[in-house]
C-alpha cells in the first residue's frame, strides 16, 4: 500500500507580513493601534445607543448590533495577528481560523441588509413605520442575523473538517483566508466547501440586490421632497449606511474574486486589511460624522453628561 503525505487536521500556520523582527514589531504596534481605535469607537456606539433616549429607534438598535459584530470581527483577527508577530508563532486553530470570521462576515452582510430595509420603511412608508418596524419585528430581525451567522459558520466548519491537507499547512496571510485554505487541499474534498461558498455567495448577492432596490426607492423618494432641509436630514442618515455597505461589499468582492497569484503576496495582504480591519474600525467614524444626534450623544458622554433611561423604541 502506498503511503500518501496527508497531514492530520489540527490547525494552520500563518506567515504574516514579514520575517524581519523590526517589521513584525511595527506591524504589531500598528494593528494594536487600529484595534484600540475600532474597539473604542464601537464601544462608544454601544454605550450611547443604550443610554441616550434620543437613540432608541430601530435604526440605532441595529447600529448597536453592527458595532457588536465589528468588535467581534476585530477581536478574532487582530489579537491573534499581534500575538503571532510578537512571539514568532504563526499557529492558529480551526475555531479562530474558520468558524468565527466566516460567521461574523455573513452576519454583517445580514445586518446591513436589515438596516437598509429599515431606512426604506422609514423614508418611503413613514406612516406605517411604527407598525412595520415594531419592537417584536426588530428583535426577530436581530435574532435572524445572529442565527444566519451561526449557521454559516457551522456549514463551513463541517465541510472543512472533511478536507485532507498535504504537506505543511501554511497560509500566506495574517488571518485564515478561505480561498488560500482551499489551495492547501490535496484532493477533491474541497468541493463541499466550494458548494457552501457558492450557496452563501447567492445569499450575499440576494442581500446586495435587496440593498440596491431599497436605496433606489429611497433616493427616488428623497429627490421628490420639496424641502431642502428634509432631503439633507435623510441623506445624513442614509449616506453613512450606504458608504459602509459599498466599502464592505466592494473590498469583499475584490478579496475573494481576485486572481490568485504567488507573485503579489504583499498586495494580497494589503487588500485583506481593507476587507477585515478597516470596515469595523471606520464604521463608528462614518456613522458619527454624518449624524448630528450621534455627535451630540458622543459629546455628552465625553463631557460627563447624564442620559435619561428610556424603554427601547
Amino acid at each position: 500500500m502506498m503511503m500518501t503525505n496527508v497531514t492530520t487536521v489540527s490547525g494552520f500556520f500563518l506567515l504574516g507580513f514579514s520575517d524581519n523582527r523590526n517589521l513584525q514589531t511595527l506591524h504589531a504596534l500598528l494593528f494594536l493601534l487600529m484595534y484600540l481605535l475600532g474597539l473604542t469607537g464601537n464601544l462608544f456606539i454601544i454605550i450611547i445607543t443604550t443610554l441616550d433616549p434620543q437613540l432608541q429607534s430601530p435604526m440605532f438598535h441595529f447600529l448597536k448590533h453592527l458595532s457588536l459584530l465589528d468588535i467581534s470581527s476585530l477581536s478574532v483577527t487582530i489579537p491573534q495577528s499581534i500575538h503571532n508577530s510578537m512571539t514568532g508563532s504563526g499557529y492558529i486553530s480551526y475555531a479562530q481560523c474558520v468558524f468565527f470570521f466566516t460567521s461574523l462576515g455573513c452576519a454583517e452582510v445580514a445586518i446591513l441588509t436589515v438596516m437598509s430595509y429599515d431606512r426604506y420603511v422609514a423614508i418611503c412608508l413613514p406612516l406605517h413605520y411604527e407598525v412595520i418596524m415594531n419592537a417584536r419585528t426588530c428583535r426577530w430581525a436581530v435574532t435572524v442575523v445572529w442565527i444566519s451567522g451561526g449557521i454559516t459558520g457551522t456549514l463551513y466548519i463541517a465541510t472543512i473538517l472533511s478536507i485532507r491537507f498535504c504537506g505543511v499547512k501554511i497560509i500566506r496571510q495574517f488571518f485564515c483566508d478561505v480561498p488560500q485554505l482551499l489551495r492547501l487541499s490535496c484532493s477533491n474534498d474541497y468541493l463541499g466547501v466550494v458548494g457552501v461558498a457558492a450557496f452563501m455567495s447567492l445569499l450575499a448577492f440576494a442581500c446586495f440586490v435587496a440593498i440596491v432596490l431599497s436605496y433606489i426607492q429611497i433616493f427616488s423618494t428623497v429627490l421628490r421632497m420639496p424641502s431642502v432641509e428634509g432631503r439633507s436630514k435623510v441623506f445624513s442618515t442614509c449616506l453613512p449606511h450606504l458608504c459602509v455597505v459599498s466599502f464592505f461589499l466592494f473590498v469583499g468582492v475584490c478579496a475573494y474574486f481576485k486572481p490568485t497569484s504567488d507573485l503579489t503576496p504583499v498586495l494580497d495582504l494589503l487588500l485583506s486589511i481593507f476587507y477585515t480591519v478597516l470596515p469595523p474600525t471606520l464604521n463608528p467614524v462614518i456613522y458619527s460624522l454624518r449624524n448630528e444626534v450621534m455627535k451630540g450623544a458622543v459629546l455628552k458622554l465625553l463631557l460627563g453628561g447624564e442620559f435619561t433611561r428610556k424603554r427601547l423604541f
